[in-house]
C-alpha cells in the first residue's frame, strides 16, 4: 500500500518528532486516513529500532478497525488483542481496549513498550489514558509516545500538555475538501426565532445547559419547521439530526414520522442490540433520518449521509466539527450502490455556526482556562467561547473595547482553490487525448482512469491481475473522481512500483507498443503514455460497460 503525498508528510514529520521529543500528537480530521498514518509511523519506526508496540483505543470497533488496517501497511509485523474478551500481548503490535488495560490487575500483564499510540488522543487526559500512560513510562522511560486526533480541544477546556509537548503536524479539513477527499458542506442557519433566547442560555461545564436549549426549541411548532426546512433544502437526503435531550429527540423524531419520513432514534441508555438495529436500518437505507442525542457525535460513519441537522448549540468547536464531519465522508458506488454524494447540507438552527465559523482548529496544548496568552476567552455578555483577539463576539455582539481589531476569518461556505492531485499524486497523470476530459494514471498492479461523459466525472479503477477487473470507484466533481482513482492505485502498489520520478517514463515509446496504438502514434510518444494509452484501448469496452451501469441506476 503506497500513501497520498500529504500522509507521507506527516509521517515523517511525526517520527522525527517523537525521535527528537519522546513525545508529539498529530492532528487530522475524519478522512484523512488517521489509522493509516499511525500504522506508517509504527512501520518506520520498527524498521528502525523499535521491537513492541501497544496501540490503545477507547471502543472494541476502534480496536478491531485498526488492527485491520494496520495489517493493510505492516503485514510483517504480528498482531494481537488485548480487550475484555482476549488478553493477548504475542504480537509485536498490539491493539488494547483502555478500559480493559487500565484495570489494576490487567495493568500487571503490560510488557514493556517502545511506543504507545493513543487514538482520539483527546480523551488522553481521562484517569483511564493516564494510568495506562504512568504505568507504561514507569515499566519503559524511554518509550515514545504519540497521539492521533481530529479534534484536539477537550469540552472541559483542559489541554493536552502534560502529555504531548508539541505538535508534529496538521492536516486540515480544507484540504481535504480541496483535494477530493471529503465533499464540501453547504451550511445555512436557520433562524426560527429563538436565536436571542439561545444566546442567553448558560454554559455548563462542559457546554451550554442542554435541558434549557430543549425548554427553547422542543416546541411542536419549531419541530414542524425544522421538517419543513428540511424537505425544502435537503428532503431526498439521508440525515443526522443532533437534538439537546432524549425528549427533544423523540418529539423530534415525531415531527419527522409524522411527515411521512422513515426515521430513527439513538439515545445513550438504549440497548446495545436496539443501536445496532437503528443503525443497521439506517445503514441499508430503510430509514431515511436518524436523530441522536450525543452519541453519533464521534467514531461512526455513514458516507451516504449527506445532510446534518444542528437543532442544539455548541459552546465549542470542536463538537460542532465532529457533528458536521459526520457528513463530509465520500461515498465508494461499490459499497453504495446508486448513492451520488457532491456536498453535505448542513441546517443549523442553533447559533454554532455564528459563533465558530467555519471548521478549522488551531492546535491548542495549554489549558484554556489558565491566565496567560490562551488562544480564547469568555464573552462576559453571553459566556460564548470567542477567539482572544476577537473584538466584537460573533454570537451576541459584544465589543471589548481597546483591544486590537480582530483577524479576518473564513465564512462557514467553503470556497477555495482546487488542490491539482495530478501534480501531487505519486503517479504521472496522463492527458490522453490533451483536451482535459480523459485521464490515466497506471502502476505495475493497477491502473485509475477519470474521464468526463455527457457533463460528469467518472472514476473508474482498474487490476492487472486479475486481468479485465474493472469498477467504477465514484462519479460527481472532478476532485473527489481523481482522489478516488489517486487512492485506487495507492492501494495496490508500494514506493517500489511507484514511478512519477523514473527515468524510463519520458523515453521513446518501444517499436512493440506502438504496434499496439492507431497508426498517428510515432517515436515522439513517450514509453509511460503509450502505457496509459494502451491501458485505455484494452479496457474500453469494459470502462464503457460500468459507467453505463452506473448511470442506469440513476435514470
Amino acid at each position: 500500500m503506497l500513501l497520498r503525498p500529504r500522509q507521507k508528510e506527516l509521517v515523517s514529520k511525526t517520527v522525527d518528532a517523537l525521535y527528537t521529543h519522546g513525545n508529539t500528537l498529530a492532528v487530522a480530521p475524519a478522512g484523512a486516513g488517521k489509522t493509516i498514518m499511525l500504522s506508517a509511523v509504527l512501520d518506520r519506526m520498527f524498521k528502525r529500532d523499535i521491537e513492541r508496540a501497544c496501540v490503545l483505543a477507547h471502543r472494541d470497533e476502534l480496536t478491531f478497525q485498526n488492527e485491520g488496517k494496520f495489517k493493510l501497511v505492516s503485514p510483517s509485523l504480528s498482531t494481537s488483542i488485548f480487550n475484555a474478551n482476549e488478553k493477548n500481548w504475542d504480537g509485536q503490535v498490539a491493539f488494547a481496549m483502555v478500559q480493559t488495560l487500565s484495570r489494576e490487575n490487567n495493568l500487571i500483564s503490560l510488557p514493556p513498550l517502545d511506543a504507545l499510540v493513543i487514538d482520539e488522543a483527546h480523551h488522553a487526559r481521562a484517569d483511564s489514558y493516564m494510568r495506562v500512560i504512568e504505568h507504561a513510562r514507569r515499566i519503559n522511560p524511554d518509550m515514545k509516545l504519540l497521539g492521533m486526533t481530529a479534534t484536539p480541544h477537550r469540552g472541559d477546556k483542559k489541554g493536552l500538555r502534560n502529555i504531548f509537548s508539541n505538535v508534529s503536524d496538521q492536516i486540515m479539513v480544507k484540504e481535504l475538501i480541496a483535494s477530493g477527499h471529503l465533499v464540501p458542506p453547504r451550511t445555512f442557519v436557520m433562524d426560527v426565532g429563538v436565536q436571542e433566547e439561545l444566546r442567553r442560555v448558560r454554559k455548563t461545564a462542559l457546554d451550554y445547559d442542554m435541558g434549557a436549549v430543549a425548554n427553547i426549541m422542543n416546541t411542536r411548532p419549531i419541530n414542524d419547521a425544522v421538517v419543513q426546512h428540511w424537505k425544502e433544502k435537503a428532503g431526498d437526503r439521508q440525515t443526522v439530526v443532533f437534538c439537546s435531550t432524549v425528549n427533544h429527540a423523540r418529539d423530534v423524531m415525531t415531527s419527522y414520522q409524522s411527515a411521512g419520513i422513515t426515521t430513527g432514534m439513538i439515545w445513550g441508555d438504549m440497548s446495545e442490540t436496539e443501536r445496532s438495529d437503528t443503525l443497521k436500518a439506517y445503514g441499508k437505507n430503510n430509514l431515511q433520518v436518524v436523530v441522536n442525542v450525543a452519541v453519533l457525535t464521534e467514531g461512526w460513519d455513514h458516507p451516504p449521509t449527506s445532510c446534518i441537522v444542528l437543532l442544539r448549540p455548541s459552546s465549542y468547536k470542536s463538537t460542532m466539527i465532529q457533528m458536521i464531519g459526520r457528513g463530509l465522508r465520500t461515498v465508494d458506488p461499490a459499497e453504495f450502490s446508486g448513492v451520488i454524494k457532491k456536498n453535505c447540507i448542513v441546517l443549523d438552527f442553533g447559533t454554532s455556526i455564528l459563533m465558530h465559523g467555519f471548521l478549522e482548529q488551531e492546535v491548542q496544548l495549554d489549558d484554556r482556562f489558565v491566565e496567560g496568552d490562551a488562544p480564547y476567552k469568555d464573552c462576559p455578555e453571553c459566556g460564548a467561547d470567542v477567539p482572544l483577539a476577537s473584538k466584537e463576539c460573533p454570537l451576541c455582539g459584544y465589543v471589548w473595547e481597546g483591544q486590537p481589531e480582530a483577524a479576518a476569518t473564513q465564512t462557514a461556505d467553503f470556497r477555495m482553490t482546487e488542490i491539482d492531485i495530478l501534480k501531487r499524486s505519486n503517479f504521472s497523470w496522463c492527458d490522453l487525448y490533451d483536451n482535459d476530459r480523459y485521464f490515466i494514471a497506471t502502476g505495475f498492479e493497477a491502473w485509475g482512469g477519470v474521464f468526463y461523459l455527457d457533463g460528469e466525472w467518472y472514476a473508474v479503477g482498474g487490476r492487472k491481475k486479475p486481468s479485465h477487473l474493472v469498477k467504477l470507484l465514484t462519479a460527481g466533481e472532478r476532485n473527489v473522481c481523481f482522489a478516488a482513482a489517486d487512492d485506487w492505485i495507492n492501494r495496490f502498489e508500494t514506493e517500489s512500483t511507484a514511478h512519477k520520478q523514473r527515468d524510463w517514463l519520458y523515453q521513446p515509446a518501444t517499436e512493440k507498443q506502438l504496434r499496439w496504438l492507431p497508426p498517428k502514434y510515432d517515436n515522439s510518444l513517450t514509453r509511460y503514455k503509450a502505457s496509459a494509452l494502451m491501458t485505455m484501448e484494452f479496457n474500453r469496452t469494459d470502462i464503457r460497460r460500468v459507467i453505463e451501469n452506473w448511470r442506469a441506476l440513476h435514470d
